[in-house]
């Protein structure tokens, strides 16, 4: 159990760490050489101008002038400069919501903190010295500010459920004002955008099958049929998957070519090597700049073939389409609306915009699609829950007396109390972070089985397992398994009726762990991401071998992005750790409090000067956030019911159980209120978009500005034969094939149902 004296330990190396890292990123920040790893976003935008450029020759690299030196800290004011709505137009709503996270992070727990240093702490101090009295008990001189040094039957507990009831509606009021704030905001953003393709466009997934018509035609007829007066043009979905993965192949084939080349051109005595093995560690040795060009050019030929297969093969087109209107009302009206008696055929949605579009998926059949979900669902739930088996040995093998038992040759070593106080106070974290890290990989490969169609839908999706996830295994997982090895004998020798007191107990004695994972994960954490290690070492390896013209320079720059589905499920871990503990041990409170200010100005920045975020989704991933803090309010009410049950306090869980209504109350409530506004488009919006447009702009060409929009990006380089055009004032049938209709007076005046 880490004591004051380890989390001081702990503090003082992540604090020096992240220190370390701001230093050094304030020193590497402002050479020539490396500015366009951290000024990316500027360079894309064509607003920046290399340094590198102008001025003598020693400082293209370094830079000489020392008065920058002193003001090497000015990125942090200049991060916090920029307002709101600019920074929206230069980054795009989702980049402003999310850093708004952080903000609503800091208007909950700085008064919440407040309160309980108030109220909660002289409470908890002035109690006695119950601790003492808990035979064969671990415990630190932390422990005695946290509600696990109240004597059982206090009525200094009411204390405690009062500060729970203010820091739910809190929670409560400060929740309501920003899901308000940022419907407001989404609202205003789309009523505000510029014309994109996908206000016009709409995705159709599960087209039926018919048998006198292709699918190409067949989309076409139903959308004349049933959408005559706003349906203007389709775009059906290629199955381009295999065309994608050879273009792709080819690309890095190049990109070693010109390695190779390169290195060629720098040392021509000796003409590079490769051996054509399995990843070129064994086989026969043969000419680098010979194997990749015969390879290019075979990859040159099955391209073109696949391509032209692609374009001619009826069976390369999926039971999918995008389909545009004429205005935003006619697509708003059919994302959100049943297209056919079979509510399983024709089902529609906003299609993503097109950046946003994730390719691979589309063309998975939609019963294979549930099949695929539910697999998915079960191995998530493995994954999820025997998980906790190697957390479990992380927890017991990160600690005095589980190194003892594994290693007992250590003995004498772990002894020392330079290295117990690190052990204790700063081990746990760091393992617990490494051991998480491959964690994001595998979610988001088990969702782009699951079929989502969009990068936005992915992320959400893998957020939601990681958030699920780290309740269970990083959370609970770290709680019962601590529970479990450190008191190991002590479960095993009282009686079951005595287990729940002992894990009522711990609960508040795991702060300790978690101030030292906060410290790791949030302050040495975050001060890491803003040095750009990795991104700055590969900018320059490929500077040396590969750049070789300024395109090249550009396309060595890697701006990346907010990693939603990674960064908002841990967001999640730290409004869960503040609710949780806000009542049980508020010493944990200020440490949270550092990690919301800190990140907000440092993701700020990153956001304004690197990240180039690959999708806009208009910040439809707020209700998530919302519903997951209410989820992190509802455990730590959870968790307090059962800690005062351990505490002899049974007239106090009535009391508790009413907030846990009142917190799902709550939700149906922001559900109810503002979640239509994230799925939907209003009708009047559209309708307002739609007539200011026509009248500034009354010859716009729509139907060529959406033409090629949602073509998959391997063939927008192909020629498609564009179908002829339909005169429908003058000539009101609708084109069909179908030999058993041709003839049939309701499907020729376009009224009848598209044979389903």
């Amino acid at each position: 159990m880490a004591s004051i004296q380890d989390i001081s330990v702990s503090a003082v190396i992540n604090l020096l760490s992240a220190l370390f890292f701001l230093l050094a990123f304030a020193i590497v920040r402002l050479q020539p050489i490396n500015d366009r790893v951290y000024f990316p976003k500027w360079y894309l935008k064509g607003i920046r101008a290399s340094p590198r450029s102008s001025g003598a020759f020693g400082n293209k690299f370094v830079n000489l002038d020392f008065r920058t030196y002193i003001r090497f800290l000015n990125w942090m004011p200049a991060a916090l400069k920029m307002p709101e709505q600019e920074l929206i137009d230069h980054a795009g709503l989702d980049s402003a919501v999310y850093i708004r996270i952080y903000l609503l992070g800091l208007k909950i727990f700085v008064p919440i903190t407040m309160l309980s240093f108030a109220v909660l702490v002289p409470v908890n101090w002035t109690a006695g010295e119950t601790l003492e009295h808990i035979e064969d008990l671990t415990f630190s001189n932390i422990d005695r500010l946290s509600i696990s040094n109240v004597p059982s039957g206090s009525q200094r507990f009411w204390a405690h459920v009062m500060m729970a009831y203010v820091f739910t509606f809190w929670t409560f009021y400060i929740l309501y004002k920003e899901y308000k704030t940022i419907s407001t905001m989404r609202l205003h953003f789309l009523a505000s955008e510029n014309r994109r393709p996908d206000q016009f466009t709409v995705l159709v997934k599960n087209v039926p099958p018919d048998p006198d018509e292709s699918v190409d035609e067949h989309v076409e007829h139903f959308f004349r049929v049933n959408h005559p007066d706003h349906y203007l043009s389709h775009q059906v979905v290629y199955n381009a998957n295999k065309l994608a993965e050879l273009v792709e192949k080819k690309k890095s084939f190049r990109n070693w070519l010109t390695y190779y080349q390169t290195k060629y051109e720098r040392n021509p005595v000796k003409k590079p090597k490769i051996k054509t093995g399995f990843w070129g560690l064994w086989g026969k040795s043969v000419d680098a700049i010979d194997y990749y060009m015969t390879e290019i050019e075979k990859l040159g030929k099955e391209e073109a073939e696949e391509r032209e297969k692609v374009i001619t093969d009826p069976k390369a087109i999926v039971p999918a389409a995008f389909v545009s209107f004429k205005s935003r009302w006619g697509a708003a009206v059919c994302s959100q609306t049943q297209q056919s008696r079979n509510s399983t055929n024709w089902l529609t949605e906003w299609a993503p915009e097109p950046r946003d579009v994730y390719w691979d998926n589309l063309s998975i059949p939609y019963i294979q699609l549930a099949v695929r979900r539910l697999l998915m669902a079960v191995a998530l739930f493995f994954l999820t829950f025997f998980f906790m088996i190697p957390i479990g040995f992380v927890q017991a093998f990160a600690s005095i007396d589980g190194i003892k038992k594994v290693l007992p040759f250590l003995k004498s070593l772990i002894e020392m109390d330079v290295v117990k106080s690190f052990v204790q106070g700063f081990l746990p974290g760091i393992v617990l972070k490494i051991f998480l890290i491959l964690l994001p990989m595998i979610l988001m490969t088990m969702s782009k089985i699951e079929g989502f169609t969009s990068l936005s839908s992915l992320d959400r999706r893998s957020a939601s397992k990681y958030h699920l996830f780290v309740i269970v295994n990083v959370f609970f997982g770290s709680i019962i398994t601590g529970a479990a090895f450190q008191q190991l004998q002590r479960f095993l020798d009282q009686s079951p009726t005595e287990i729940p007191k002992t894990i009522g107990v711990t609960l508040p004695m795991k702060a300790t762990f978690f101030i030292t994972f906060i410290m790791v994960d949030g302050w040495a954490g975050i001060a890491a991401e803003i040095l750009r290690l990795v991104p700055l070492v590969m900018f320059h390896i490929k500077n040396t071998f590969l750049v070789k013209t300024e395109h090249d320079r550009e396309q060595a720059m890697d701006p990346g992005s907010l990693n939603f589905s990674v960064s908002e499920p841990r967001l999640q871990l730290y409004f869960l750790l503040g609710l949780v503990y806000s009542v049980v041990t508020p010493i944990l409170l200020p440490f949270i409090i550092v990690f919301f200010a800190f990140a907000f100005m440092v993701f700020r920045h990153q956001i304004i000067n690197v990240y180039d975020q690959k999708y806009e989704s208009g910040a439809s991933f707020w209700p998530d956030v919302n519903r997951r803090i209410l989820i992190g309010l509802g455990i730590s009410q959870l968790l307090l019911i059962g800690l005062l049950s351990t505490k002899d306090t049974a007239k106090s869980t009535p009391l508790l159980i009413v907030l846990i209504v009142l917190t799902i109350w709550f939700h149906k409530l922001c559900k109810g209120r503002f979640e239509s506004v994230f799925v939907k488009f209003p009708l009047e919006d559209a309708v307002v978009k739609d007539t200011v447009e026509r009248t500034t702009e009354p010859n716009f060409n729509l139907k060529e500005y959406l033409r090629d929009a949602y073509l998959h990006p391997v063939l927008k380089m192909v020629e498609f034969e564009v179908p002829k055009e339909i005169d429908e004032e003058n000539n009101p049938l609708v084109a069909t094939k179908r030999t058993t209709q041709r003839s049939s007076k309701t499907v020729s005046n376009g009224t009848a149902e598209d044979g389903l």
